[in-house]
């Protein structure tokens, strides 16, 4: 029974990315993990000739499911739905910050949102996983010609839609310094001029929280939002970079507690795109980290 549990840990981790980036979710990630050691523990182990094959394949298929009945749910969320964010550990490089920026960042996990759920597990297993075609194909009762063509198509649909920036880790730390001291001024043109002219906000309140039912356009706009919110609050709000998601971001506190967790694009100079998640029920994991800190 320990090596049956032993050799599920070995792979847990793996298991874990794969839900977490096909459901966005770390409750529903960790249910799904749960159900695959469900699975593998009523196993009838003789006849798994791959282990991690086995387990990665369980996973995919609960996620897609789960990932079905996410979405009904999700056509009927209060607001703007966005991921929960997951502290991450900074890397020890540029190259290996370069390397993990992507794959798990809000926006990017926003992003594959507009794919099925197929799609969906077929390019993260691809493109992320490096899973080769033929176990692809059996994961997902598809033919091999038919994969390619999912990871295809979610390829060409997702660089259409993706913000084009490679900015390296320490210019977006920069900014992001430089994007909290200017906050924390209250100056107003100061703040606008940090924002790109057509920058958006989206942002996440579940329903539990205020938040914007679509997109906030333009700087000015986004501007005086954060200028308001510095009115408002004085000196109660406080801002710390953190490690979110494989990349540098923000964590807005207001008296103590934490508020929101906030992902920014920019080009390196000027703030494109904001995501900010603000329902508490998707704060909670980091909210735990930061109480005991």
């Amino acid at each position: 029974m320990e090596d049956h549990a032993r050799t599920f840990e070995q792979f847990r981790t793996r298991l874990q990315g794969i839900a977490y980036r096909m459901l966005g979710s770390v409750a529903e990630a960790e249910d799904v993990v749960q159900d695959a050691w469900l699975r593998w523990h009523e196993a009838v182990r003789s006849d798994i000739v791959n282990i991690e094959a086995w387990l990665v394949s369980v996973t995919t298929r609960l996620s897609i499911d789960r990932l079905r009945a996410a979405k009904t749910q999700r056509e009927h969320y209060q607001g703007m739905w966005l991921p929960e964010p997951v502290l991450s550990i900074p890397p020890a490089t540029p190259e290996e910050a370069l390397a993990r920026a992507d794959d798990v960042s809000l926006a990017y996990l926003t992003l594959l949102e507009k794919l099925g759920p197929e799609a969906r597990a077929a390019f993260l297993l691809r493109e992320v996983f490096d899973t080769d075609y033929a176990q692809i194909s059996q994961i997902l009762g598809k033919s091999q010609s038919a994969c390619r063509q999912l990871v295809s198509r979610a390829r060409s649909q997702l660089r259409e839609e993706q913000p084009r920036f490679s900015v390296d880790p320490e210019t977006h730390h920069r900014l992001l310094h430089k994007f909290v001291q200017t906050l924390s001024s209250g100056d107003l043109r100061a703040i606008s001029a940090l924002l790109a002219e057509e920058a958006t906000l989206i942002s996440d309140g579940g329903g539990l929280v205020a938040s914007f039912p679509k997109p906030l356009l333009g700087a000015q706009r986004i501007a005086q939002l954060f200028y308001a919110t510095h009115r408002r609050f004085g000196g109660d709000l406080h801002m710390e970079i953190a490690h979110l998601n494989g990349r540098w971001a923000l964590l807005r506190f207001t008296h103590g507690q934490l508020e929101s967790a906030m992902e920014l694009e920019s080009d390196g100079k000027r703030i494109a795109h904001l995501y900010v998640q603000r329902n508490p029920d998707k704060l909670r994991h980091i909210a735990q980290v930061y109480s005991h800190a």
